[in-house]
Order: structure tokens, then sequence, then C-alpha cells
């Protein structure tokens, strides 16, 4: 049985469309941009910059942990913020990871960027800068 060149070129074409296709891979980053245009800046997490205004604005709210008679632990001051990091309290409870209670009581966890600040400033070894 003969095939003609005709039949050859449709399948040599068929199978080098498919291998190209085939090849192709998604970039989620090119496809779903950060909203805003920015992404999460870590470079310079300072506790007086970053670490109080994220715990000034989330959690001393309302009384919660800071004023004059603060529910649980008092996060007013640095020594009350750095010994809940240094015992590894506050990425469990801003985590919601369990081992601690999830904060904000309540609410949803903190924005992903928020947390990978606390982070970097926790594992840093959390500075009083």
């Amino acid at each position: 049985m003969k095939l003609s060149f005709k039949y050859i070129a449709f399948g040599i074409l068929s199978i080098a469309t498919i291998s190209v296709v085939g090849c192709y891979k998604d970039n989620a980053e090119e496809m779903y941009p950060p909203t805003g245009g920015s992404t999460c800046e870590t470079s310079n997490v300072t506790f007086s910059n970053t670490v109080t205004t994220l715990i000034a604005t989330n959690c001393a709210t309302a009384g919660c942990h800071a004023g004059s008679s603060p529910t649980g632990i008092n996060l007013s001051t640095y020594a009350g913020i750095a010994a809940i990091a240094n015992s590894g309290k506050l990425m469990a409870s801003i985590t919601h990871s369990g081992g601690a209670s999830a904060m904000p009581k309540g609410l949803p966890k903190l924005d992903d960027c928020s947390i990978a600040k606390i982070k970097k400033w926790v594992d840093d070894g959390a500075p009083n800068n």
C-alpha cells in the first residue's frame, strides 16, 4: 500500500503541532499579576517602621492588646511583642496554624504580605530596630 505525500505531510504536521502545543507552560505570575502592580517588599522590615504599624493596626485596636487593661497579652511595647514572637506564638496566631489562639480574634487571618513581613522580622531574631 502506497501512502501519498499528502498523507505523510499531514501526519508530520500534526505531530509537530501537538508537540509544540504540548510544551506550553503557563506562568501564574504572568497570567495573574499581583493586584495594584506591586509585590510584597520584605527586604527592609524593621520593628519600628513595619511591625509596630501592623500590630497597632491589627492587634492593638479597640484595646484588645494595648491600653490600660489589654485583653490577653500586651502588645503595646517591644518587650511584649518580642516575647510572644520569640515563643513562636505570634506566628502561630497570625497564620491560624494552631498552637495559639487564631488572631485577630473572630476575623480572617492577616493578608499574606503582612504575615510575610512579620515572619521576616521574627526570622531575623525579632530585633528592636
